[in-house]
């Protein structure tokens, strides 16, 4: 049986509008982070907030992580990623060479051993197939994967430089690429796929440490809706995206950033369709940058490909229905 026990929030809170233009952007405040308006003509974003956003909207008053997630109904028929997959795409000629934090390798190993964790397993109590407005699927619908093999590839599209500061049309654009060099040429192709553009050590997106760490979104093209995430050099940000935060070392940011997008597409592939709360907050938005001493505090889990600094991720079920960030489920 689905449960509805609220009515479900379709209208934003916004404490702060501003107009669509270039360079501008437009969220929902009651997260930090969530649906962004980042390129004109393009679609919206799910940006992973910077430390200070995030802290700063806490200390506000403004923050709220009371209200649960619940489906937006999907786009195409696609809610969630019921079998996902990541293909590693490390754009541009800048890699080769020059990764002094050993990013490359970090990224691998984590994506290589996350799947099938308890720490991911949280996704797996949201679905689709079920009613928009929808809190809980009790078995309903087709729930999100946790396979124990997440990494199905990883490209080096190093034989000319990337732009040295890419735009989201041209990060799209990259994904389209990537998912015909791995042969997923099908709308069913790509349908529980995730594509995470990592750009080298000097690149600088547009917005890149001031306004997100990351961000996921999706573009349609000829092999159908494509999942992506502009996964940025995220040890040139320091603090802003992770380092030392609670204590876990300077390379920090690289995996909870990483985690928290890939949780964000698992659960709402092609945004907004997917599971989000009443202010448009994915399920790692809610727990974006929790400091130590608090319930879902960032921390590291070990897997079998080594030891990661994680972020939790929000789960309806928790404390008894009452929702809440996790760090295992159940």
């Amino acid at each position: 049986m689905i449960q509805y026990p609220r009515a479900p929030g379709v209208v934003l809170t916004l404490l702060g509008i501003l107009l669509v233009s270039s360079g501008s952007v437009v969220h929902a405040q009651a997260v930090a982070g969530g649906l962004t308006y980042l390129e004109p003509g393009q679609p919206p974003v799910m940006i992973h907030p910077t430390v200070q956003d995030s802290l700063r909207l806490r200390e506000s008053g403004a923050a709220s992580t009371a209200n649960d997630l619940y489906y937006h109904g999907g786009i195409g028929g696609i809610g969630v990623e019921t079998a996902p997959k990541v293909y590693l795409v490390f754009w541009g000629s800048q890699w080769n060479s020059n990764d002094p934090s050993g990013e490359g390798s970090i990224l691998q190993n984590f994506y290589n051993g996350v799947g099938g964790s308890s720490w991911l397993n949280s996704v797996a109590q949201y679905c689709q197939g079920v009613a928009t407005g929808t809190y809980y699927c009790h078995g309903a619908g087709h729930p999100a994967g946790n396979p124990s093999h997440l990494l199905a590839g990883v490209w080096h599209d190093n034989a000319s430089p990337s732009p040295s500061s890419p735009g989201q049309s041209q990060f799209a654009s990259e994904a389209v690429r990537a998912a015909h060099h791995f042969g997923n040429t099908t709308g069913a192709s790509n349908a529980s796929v995730q594509y995470v553009i990592a750009t080298a050590h000097g690149v600088v997106p547009p917005g890149f440490r001031t306004q997100y760490c990351a961000y996921h979104s999706s573009t349609s093209s000829t092999v159908g809706y494509v999942a992506y995430t502009n996964l940025p050099y995220i040890t040139d940000a320091g603090v802003s995206c992770g380092a030392n935060f609670n204590g876990l070392g300077p390379k920090a940011g690289m995996t909870i950033v990483g985690g928290h997008e890939m949780g964000e597409t698992i659960t709402d592939q092609f945004p907004n369709g997917g599971w989000l709360d009443s202010s448009h907050g994915e399920n790692g938005d809610k727990c974006a940058w929790i400091p130590s001493g608090h319930q879902g505090a960032a921390t590291k889990i070990t897997l079998s490909t080594g030891t990661f600094p994680v972020q939790s991720l929000w789960s309806n079920a928790f404390n008894s229905g009452a929702g809440g960030c996790v760090l295992k489920y159940p």
